[in-house]
């Protein structure tokens, strides 16, 4: 479980290295950006990973956790 909230910290804080939406925090990048690269191919490595999992937080609607854990843990 610690793992996971860290992961989830991490994610929370975690700002896009390039791009249109370079260092904004990627829950702060608009769901259409994450379909089309779900549709293009998302990067490899961590990166690509954190992307996958901030595009299913944004099409279940649960960006108010990442906020909320932004808030609380800060880095």
């Amino acid at each position: 479980m610690e793992g996971s909230k860290e992961a989830l910290i991490e994610l929370a804080h975690y700002k896009m290295p390039f791009g249109k939406y370079k260092d904004a925090y990627l829950v702060d990048i608009p769901e259409y950006y994450y379909t089309w690269f779900k549709q293009k191919g998302f990067p490899e490595g961590k990166l690509g990973r954190m992307m996958i999992q901030m595009h299913d937080i944004k099409i279940n609607g649960l960006e108010e956790l990442i906020y909320t854990i932004k808030r609380e843990y800060k880095k």
